[in-house]
């Protein structure tokens, strides 16, 4: 039996549908205050178990009988404000997944980041070997994945049949305007700005069939960069405005203009009591030039990725 957490969210939800659809039946893990998505709405080869992965006693029921985990489930946020959160769920949560496979002797496949490969490095793409190095710059988000990271390799040298992938952005058609959907969402409503970043980008379908692959290979002890291609801000903002068939955003943000910016957001979340439109975390982020090489996961399952031109096309044509 296979177990999947985090699959409410935008991938674990695909995760679950990849595999139902190979009319393979799945326990999937849900917060009582969690809703189903459309996407998995009246499916009957789900089975839905209420538990938290940051209660041990309620999740060790969901392991009866399970040989296969996928752990899908974290929380993503730049404010400052949700570093104790973004710490209990991405590492004591992973932490307690680790034992409980451990225990039950399942083999796991965990969801890491990105941000746990750690930071540019001059005239290299960025690949699974490159290990985070501590910057006090570093922001909350990255701290938990890695250490999250951490706790699965631990759990591997104690045994643990495992293999971890490290997603780069995820975009699809059903993260609507959340999430890497909310970028989606500042084009439409007419963004004039980009930075002169860069990061990697890869579609969600394309994630889903990378893990479902893994966990069937047998490949152990591993880890594996999961991304389409890289993508400049200026590019990907222009490729999105494309899709929906509007101006591009044309004016370069620079970094002192993105530090008013975050500051007067900051300043503003004091009187409506919101979180900040803009942090200073993820201003910093976005001016980072990150290249990614999808190499060892190309060679290893001979995978094609879906050119990110169509995704985006894809995901404009949802949102419209």
């Amino acid at each position: 039996m296979i177990l999947v957490t985090g699959a409410t969210g935008f991938l674990g939800a695909e995760l679950v549908k990849q595999l139902t659809d190979q009319n393979i039946q799945v326990r999937a893990i849900r917060r009582s205050s969690s809703k189903i998505p459309a996407l998995l709405e009246n499916n009957m080869l789900v089975s839905w178990h209420i538990a938290d992965i940051n209660e041990p006693e309620d999740l060790a029921d969901a392991f009866e009988g399970i040989t296969k985990v996928y752990h899908c489930a974290a929380t993503v946020s730049f404010d400052p404000k949700d570093k104790a959160k973004l710490l209990k769920i991405n590492i004591e949560g992973t932490a307690n997944i680790v034992a409980l496979c451990i225990e039950n002797n399942a083999r796991l496949l965990h969801v890491s980041s990105i941000a746990a490969l750690g930071f540019p490095k001059k005239d290299e793409l960025i690949s699974e070997k490159h290990f985070w190095d501590y910057d006090p710059k570093a922001h909350n988000y990255a701290i938990s994945k890695y250490q999250g990271e951490m706790e699965v390799w631990r759990g591997i040298a104690e045994g643990l049949d495992a293999v971890i992938v490290n997603p780069a952005v995820i975009i699809g058609k059903n993260a609507g305007f959340t999430g890497s959907g909310a970028i989606f969402k500042l084009v439409k409503e007419g963004l004039k700005f980009y930075t002169d970043g860069a990061t990697g980008i890869v579609d969600v379908e394309d994630v889903a069939k990378c893990m479902i692959l893994l966990m069937e290979s047998g490949i152990t002890d591993e880890r594996y960069t999961l991304s389409a291609d890289n993508l400049h801000y200026k590019d990907f903002f222009a490729q999105i405005a494309k899709g929906f068939g509007i101006k591009a955003p044309s004016k370069e943000a620079k970094p002192w203009m993105l530090g008013i910016a975050w500051r007067a957001a900051k300043f503003a979340s004091l009187f409506t009591g919101k979180p900040a439109a803009l942090t200073k975390d993820a201003a910093r982020s976005s001016f980072n030039l990150s290249y990614y090489t999808n190499q060892k996961i190309t060679d290893t399952l001979n995978f094609r990725f879906k050119p990110l031109n169509q995704s985006i096309a894809e995901v404009c044509h949802a949102l419209k």
